[in-house]
Formats: C-alpha cells, structure tokens, sequence
C-alpha cells in the first residue's frame, strides 16, 4: 500500500501517530514487543498489559516504520477504537511503570499539542501566503510554513504555551505576517557585538530613531509578555527607552516560530520568545548571543573549506546582535535579537528539508524529479551526497559539530527539483569538538560561553549521526519510497555506496556507522516524560540502514 501524501488530515490523527511512532521508537521495540501482522503492525505495552495494532503504510524501511489510523485496542476477541486521549494515557501509565516516577503533566501537554493542532488547521484554512519579491522567495516561505503537524517523533509537537488567540498571530502554520515592534534605546544602553552596520539594511527600513537613540526590533509576542517589567517600565517612565510601536517591513514566521525572515531587507531576526514551544523557553540567553558571533567568526574560514569542496555548501551566517543593556538579564536576554543572513542570492530555489520529508505534505511530490523511480533515485544521490558528505567532513577534519536536523537545513533545487546545494543554518546547536586547535579560540572567553559552544567527542559525534542520519536523511528516504516503494532498499544501498566513497571512510566512527553499530535516536517521550531539558535528552537505539543487510524495523 503507498501512502497518500495529503495537506488532509484531523489533529486527532496527527496526534495518535505522533504518540505511537515514539511509544515504538522508545519503549516497545528495544523490547522487542512489536511485530508484523499483514497490513498491521502490533505494538504491546508490556507493563499495562495492553496491546495495540496500527495500519502500516508499505513494509518498513531503515529505522522508520510509516503508522496509518485507524489505531486499535485488543479487548478479549475484538478490535476497538483506541482514540487519541485513550493512546496519551495508555502511554503514561506505561512510563510511570517503566520509570517509577509519575508525571502528571504529561497528558496535559500532549492535550496542549492537540488543542494547538486544531486551533492551526481551522485558521490555517482561511489564510493567504501573502505577496512576495520572486517566485523564488514564495516557494521558500511556503516550505517554512508548512509543517502543520510537527515533528513525527515527538509526543506533543505543537504544544505551546498561551492560549491560541495569543499565538495564532505570529505562527508560521497560519502563514503569519507581522510588523516588528520597535524601541529606540539610548547608544549608551544599547548592547551589540559581531560586525559593524550588520543592523543597518534593517534600521534603514524601520522607524527613524531620536538623536541619541538606536532601534531596537522586537517580536510582538515577546514585548506583550514583557509589557510589564518593572526595569522596562522604569527605562520608559526614564526616557532611557522609547516605544516607536509596529512600523517597518514585514516579517514573516520561519518554522521555528520565533525567527522570522524580512524578505525586504533580506535578512532574518532570530527573537527571544519566554515562551515554552514544543520542549524549550526559545530565550536567547546572554551567552548564546555572545557565543553566535564567536562562532560565526571560527566557522567562516571553515565553510569556506567545505564550500570549496562540497558543491559551494553554505552556511547562513549570524553577523551580530543586538540587545539592551539595563542591568537585568532578563531583559537582556529577552529583548535580545540575532541577525541571520538571509536567502536572496542563493542560486536556485531554497526549500526546508523539514518540508520535504514531511508524510503530510506535498512538496516532495511536486518536484519534477519525483516523476520516476529513476530520477528519484538520483534525486536522492545528488541530495545524500550535498547534505551529508560536509556535515561529516566538518566533524570529522574539523571538529565542528553542526545540528543538521530537518529544521536547520535548506536545500537549494533547480528547475526541475534537482539539489544544488545543502545551506545549514542556527548557530545556538553547532558545537566545537577538541579538534585542529578551534577550541584554543575560546580560551579567553567567560567560562559560561566556553561550556554553551563545546561537547566531548562522543556527544558531538551522536548528536552529528542523529541529526543527520536518524532525524533527516531517513526521514528524507521514507517520503521517498512513500513516492516510490520499489526503491526499498536501494535509497540506503546508494547511501552506504556514497559515504564508502569518501575520503574520511576510513576513520573509526564512519567505518563504524558503515559495519552497522545502531544509530542514536533522541529520546524525545523519555525526555519529556522525566521533564529534561531538551539539550539533556538522551538516546534509544535504532536500527542501521547503511549496514550491508540493511535490517528492517523489528
């Protein structure tokens, strides 16, 4: 059976798939309490006592299966209807026998996620995607705001602090459009570090600050929910700061919610948001200000390495920021904004990879080299080989740690879908490795700033295989065979083939990878259920595509 690949979907679904694609990742396959029967998969919860069975789309491939309600529960001989609520209990009373800890949160936020879901799909209906400068441009903010659903491996994926109507205004699933809100602060208070005028095509394109005084954006969202601050009121009453209001160019949502692209000026702002969106507060705290210029310094004469030597690969650089400095970190932190380069001169057409793997979507469908199994197949190879090959150089000759998950990578096609090259982006996840002497760079910084931009070897290394391997590439090759079922197994086939070629084959963690070690999968429901920040979730394994037999999800 194919999978349809359809925009039509309920939240109920949505929700139900989400929860039994990480109750199978995280608990009933590493004990082995799942297996094939016919079309079904069935999935038993051990400790409940409980046993499932969900539609399986096509057989599976790599380390993913493909899920299809309707989602059932044995009672004595009959098959019935296990509800999306009925799924979000089933699960909890699981973990809390699996850990010994309750969390009585936890169905709360799953409902939270379902609530989110249902307010985006009524509103998103009724909603336009807007003017923009180039066809270019529009096809690439459609694929930022497409992600209806969220992430396939996340228990609550669309939970998000506040109540609909607080949010629905600037969330890209809506296809959102805003103006900033601007302050003007006093120079003396205004806190920025990076590269000199990385502000200025922006400030040029908003309100005209006093004599004395410099602009400030700011997310609309963000300054509501710090409206009444006490050190903000007390700058305002001062003079020290000015509310200019919303005014300027438009800003347009990205996936990620808080950052948003000035297609006028061309560049992205990366706000801090006291909001907790799916795992995390999104607040750009003080060090991960200072530690993105840091970074996007290391990190240029490195991308000009892997451009040279991969396919002009890119790295969307992080210029500056720009803060207010009035002796409270909380503003400090929360008024805080990131510049991001923008997408404008890219050849091509950039596309979010979270777009095209996503089984709800149909963007993948409409590239013109999804037609045949053939040119699928070398879509495939063209994108392996683009995305791949410099996140592992970077590790691997490098030290760096990119976070190539399918959120922080763009790909760039040509007219007929083909990939041009790979554009990875977000600095707050790349990381530094004890590798060719980048670590001595940071010797001279605050502690704090030091430990946010640096893993040890191994968490660098598995936090580089899931992104890439676990979260993206299989990802990326299931929506592939949902288009194309007969190309199971070659996809992997093509990829272990690539890789081997590579110059870096021989070093131990590929050599590794290509023997067929199990791949770390983070541990999104554990994480959630034991309440982890998401920078300490941890990993489940998953089987290996590239192993010479590749296995099948069992």
């Amino acid at each position: 059976m194919l999978l349809t690949r359809t925009t039509t979907f309920t939240a109920d679904d949505a929700t139900a798939t989400a929860l039994l694609n990480c109750l199978v990742r995280e608990v009933c396959a590493p004990e082995q309490q799942i297996w094939p029967d016919g079309a079904h998969l069935i999935v038993r919860l051990p400790r409940v006592g409980v046993v499932l069975r969900a539609r399986l789309a096509r057989p599976p491939a790599g380390p993913t299966y493909r899920l299809l309600p309707p989602y059932e529960e044995r009672r004595d001989d009959d098959w019935i209807a296990a509800p999306w609520d009925r799924l979000s209990n089933l699960v909890a009373g699981e973990l809390e026998l699996a850990t010994g800890q309750a969390n009585p949160e936890f169905t709360a936020q799953v409902a939270n996620s379902h609530t989110a879901l249902t307010a985006i799909l009524k509103t998103r209906g009724d909603s336009s995607p807007g003017e923009l400068p180039s066809e270019a441009v529009r096809r690439y903010v459609e694929s930022e705001q497409s992600l209806v659903a969220g992430h396939r491996f996340h228990p609550s994926p669309k939970a998000r602090q506040g109540a609909p109507e607080q949010w629905l205004p600037y969330t890209p699933e809506t296809r959102a459009r805003f103006q900033p809100h601007w302050l003007a602060v006093r120079e003396e208070l205004l806190a920025e570090e990076g590269e000199p005028n990385a502000f200025d095509p922006l400030e040029a394109l908003g309100p005209a600050a006093p004599p004395g005084y410099r602009a400030l954006p700011a997310h609309p969202w963000q300054l509501s929910l710090l409206g009444d601050h006490p050190a903000l009121q007390r700058a305002l009453r001062k003079g020290l700061v000015r509310d200019l209001g919303l005014c300027g160019p438009e800003a347009i949502p990205t996936s990620s919610v808080r950052t948003v692209y000035v297609p006028a000026a061309d560049l992205f702002c990366k706000f801090s948001l006291d909001v907790r969106i799916t795992n995390c507060v999104r607040k750009n705290a003080w060090y991960e200000l200072t530690g993105a210029t840091v970074l996007n310094r290391l990190l240029r004469p490195v991308f000009a390495t892997l451009s040279a030597r991969f396919d002009a690969c890119v790295l969307l650089a992080e210029p500056a920021y720009r803060t207010v400095a009035l002796a409270d970190r909380h503003l400090y932190e929360g008024l805080g904004v990131i510049l991001r380069q923008g997408v404008g001169d890219l050849p091509g057409t950039p596309l979010l990879a979270g777009a095209l793997a996503d089984p709800y979507g149909t963007l993948l469908a409409q590239l013109p080299a999804m037609a045949s199994p053939d040119s699928a197949l070398t879509w495939w190879q063209q994108y392996v080989k683009r995305v791949a090959l410099p996140v592992l150089h970077a590790y691997l000759d490098h030290g760096v740690v990119l976070e190539p998950h399918l959120q922080n990578v763009l790909i760039t096609v040509n007219d007929e879908g083909m990939p041009v090259r790979a554009v990875f982006r977000d600095l707050e996840g790349t990381k530094l490795v004890p590798r060719h002497g980048l670590l001595d760079e940071l010797a001279d910084l605050p502690p704090r700033i030091r430990q946010s931009l640096t893993y040890d070897p191994e968490r660098g290394w598995n936090r580089v295989v899931y992104c890439l391997l676990v979260n993206h590439l299989a990802e990326i090759a299931a929506a592939v065979a949902d288009l194309h079922p007969e190309l199971d197994p070659e996809l992997w086939t093509t990829a272990r083939s690539l890789l081997s070629a590579y110059e870096g084959a021989r070093r131990p963690e590929l050599r590794a990878l290509l023997a067929g070690v199990p791949l770390p999968a983070k541990a999104n429901l554990r994480a959630r259920w034991a309440r982890t920040a998401d920078r300490g979730a941890g990993y489940v394994t998953a089987p290996n595509p590239l192993a010479t037999q590749a296995p099948l999800c069992t």
